[in-house]
């Protein structure tokens, strides 16, 4: 029984999860409401490879806001193009007012070819992964040094984007989106449709992480976040075996950025620094970053805490998120997932245990 139990429990979590996405929050949230949700089911798609990285592999991946933007700005350049086409328009209308040329950039040009920009909100972000792990993972970087590494690309990114104003929008990005490979962005029909995908998106992801995860590729990742040397003994190489998964989680949160395009209508600098990566690790980290479920569960629970208590306590909301990153690491190490064992464990640590009755020679039981 045990064994059947365990056999259907992934599949029937999978299609719960599918029934209450695809099935229930359409037909229960208001037009607003859901288009919300898409935005914090963004983010855990980039969740599902911080999952991946972190709760697998043991890579503090803090600087997932760089490939996230790069995803976003693909998009989004797409769009831009495509909105000023449809209005016969040859430059995209912040250009037109920041500009200082009337000839379009020539690394723009390539993203008016939809297929281009599709390939490259995966592409570009992992590109960039696959560059810096080559040489951070070869020189055997890790722990906090890899973490203040991620960082700094990601401050860097920020910082070149709000420098470049004439062709990136500056501080203010790319905004203003009005349109989605033809269907109007205005269109609360065309909204639900993008919501649709995100969410298809996101569960097909975790379909993905979750084979990751069982196969010898993940076996082989746990090892080496456990013992990278023993690993290396076996005559394993660690260095690419980590590669793999930063690699993979920088294609899930290049994903994640296009599909915050359409969904929101803007990126920007602000939303790709060093605060948002944090963010992404913050969700995962309450969730359960071990836990494909519980990562994104946490993801879209400390967005929605975002959204709502930021407004009230504009302030205080950095701390509190601050505050909820550090109980998760330092009293729960495993995340709300794994609130069920530990009551579990100590139940069982505190039931009474029962003494042996002692049975003298010459007396039957």
């Amino acid at each position: 029984m045990t064994t059947i139990t365990e056999r259907f429990r992934v599949p029937g979590a999978f299609l719960l999860g599918a029934v209450l996405l695809l099935g229930v929050a359409p037909l229960a949230l208001s037009d607003f409401r859901l288009s919300l949700l898409a935005k914090y089911l963004c983010y855990a798609i980039v969740a599902v490879g911080v999952s991946l990285a972190w709760g697998r592999g043991g890579l503090m991946v803090l600087g997932q806001g760089v490939f996230f933007g790069l995803g976003g700005y693909a998009m989004a350049m797409h769009l831009k193009l495509a909105d000023a086409a449809d209005t016969g328009e040859k430059l995209p209308d912040f250009m037109q007012l920041y500009g200082t040329s009337d000839a379009l950039p020539w690394w723009w040009k390539p993203f008016a070819n939809p297929a281009f920009a599709l390939a490259m909100t995966v592409l570009l972000p992992m590109a960039v992964a696959a560059l810096l792990g080559f040489f951070v993972f070869r020189r055997r970087v890790k722990g906090a040094y890899f973490a203040i590494l991620s960082q700094a690309l990601a401050a860097a990114l920020s910082i070149w984007l709000i420098g470049q104003q004439a062709t990136t929008g500056g501080t203010n990005g790319l905004t203003d989106i009005q349109g989605f490979f033809g269907y109007s962005l205005d269109d609360p029909v065309n909204q639900r449709m993008v919501y649709f995908i995100i969410a298809a998106v996101l569960l097909l992801l975790m379909a993905l992480a979750r084979r990751l995860f069982v196969s010898r590729y993940g076996e082989l990742l746990v090892a080496v976040r456990d013992s990278e040397e023993r690993v290396r003994f076996l005559g394993y190489n660690p260095a690419n075996v980590k590669l793999v998964a930063y690699v993979v989680a920088a294609g899930m949160a290049g994903l994640a950025g296009a599909m915050f395009v359409p969904a929101v209508g803007i990126i920007s600098p602000a939303l790709i620094g060093i605060v948002p990566s944090i963010g992404f690790v913050i969700g995962a980290a309450v969730g359960g970053r071990a836990s494909l479920v519980g990562a994104v569960v946490g993801a879209v629970a400390v967005a929605w805490a975002q959204s709502t208590l930021s407004d009230e306590f504009p302030a205080a909301w950095t701390y509190l998120q601050g505050l909820l990153f550090v109980l998760a690491v330092g009293f729960l190490p495993g995340g709300l997932a794994s609130l069920g064992a530990v009551l579990r464990r100590r139940r069982t640590a505190e039931a009474p245990v029962q003494e042996p009755v002692p049975v003298t020679v010459g007396e039957t039981a």
